[in-house]
């Protein structure tokens, strides 16, 4: 059985962020040379989410309209844990987005459903940071 690690570096522009990160991990997959096996997907920071849905712009703007009614980024002072940073919004998002995903992989190709891409959520972004990408398999 052959592993493959490697990391994926993101500074988004911006303190929230959706990114397709979908190319990023199948070019993973052929340089791990594994044909049939299991790749997980996860964000190294506690502020980020790794997470699989449609690429669809609308989707996204009800995400961030989502997650804000949830945890609203503003007042600072409604958290807290805002005593040293502002992003205790940051943290909640992550945990309602995820942390990782596991997709299988079937002759070197992400085995998707319709639709299903994989996003790089960054909720406290302007800082680099990492996504581990883990393949498994044959």
């Amino acid at each position: 059985m052959k592993s493959f690690r490697k990391e994926l570096w993101f500074k988004t522009p911006t303190r929230r962020q959706l990114v397709n990160i979908t190319p990023e991990v199948q070019n993973c997959i052929i340089e791990s040379g594994v044909k049939e096996g299991l790749c997980l997907i996860n964000a190294m920071h506690i502020t980020a989410s790794v997470f699989i849905n449609d690429d669809e712009s609308g989707l996204h703007h009800d995400y961030e309209v989502w997650l804000e009614k949830l945890a609203p980024e503003k007042p600072y002072s409604q958290y807290r844990h805002n005593t040293f940073e502002d992003n205790a919004d940051a943290h909640l998002k992550r945990t309602v987005m995820g942390r990782e995903v596991v997709v299988a992989i079937t002759d070197s190709r992400l085995d998707f459903g319709p639709w299903e891409q994989i996003f790089y959520g960054e909720f406290d972004g302007k800082r680099k940071k990492r996504v581990l990408v883990k393949i498994i398999g044959e």
